[in-house]
């Protein structure tokens, strides 16, 4: 036991026994820690999750149903998944800008050498055509309409 009733007994007012499950993971010094996870889960339940699962890996739980009902009571709606999304959407959205940044460089390299795309290139098959209006013809000026 840390120093009198771990947050989950005083929050429930009553004696905090020596052997009390929630004193190592909702010390008296973080009484928010257990409040969120009390209003999401609700004492008795996280304290027979706590009971069932091995001494070693209660801490690692007790953290993730804090983070999960923190999660939870901020974004009633999608919790913990929202994050997640939040975070996948970031993710796409920097490999997006990542490619696009890779093809700005490679072009810039291209036309920093410009003999190098002449001879990788297949595009240059075309003959070059000019802009100005003077080589187009209209369609009743073309010669398989007279």
């Amino acid at each position: 036991m840390i120093s009198g009733r771990c947050a989950a007994c005083k929050s429930q007012r009553r004696r905090c026994p020596s052997d009390c499950i929630f004193s190592p993971y909702f010390p008296a010094n973080d009484p928010q820690r257990f409040a969120y996870v009390h209003r999401i889960y609700g004492g008795s339940n996280v304290g027979k999750m706590l009971q069932q699962i091995s001494p070693y890996l209660r801490e690692q739980a007790a953290n993730s149903m804090y983070l999960e009902a923190q999660c939870r009571i901020e974004d009633p709606v999608y919790g913990c998944v929202g994050i997640i999304s939040k975070l996948h959407q970031q993710i796409h959205n920097t490999e997006v800008e990542l490619a696009k940044i890779q093809t700005q460089i490679a072009y810039h390299k291209l036309i920093q050498n410009p003999q190098v795309e002449a001879e990788e290139s297949n595009f240059n098959v075309l003959p070059a055509q000019s802009n100005s209006m003077g080589q187009f013809q209209w369609p009743s000026q073309a010669p398989w309409f007279n």
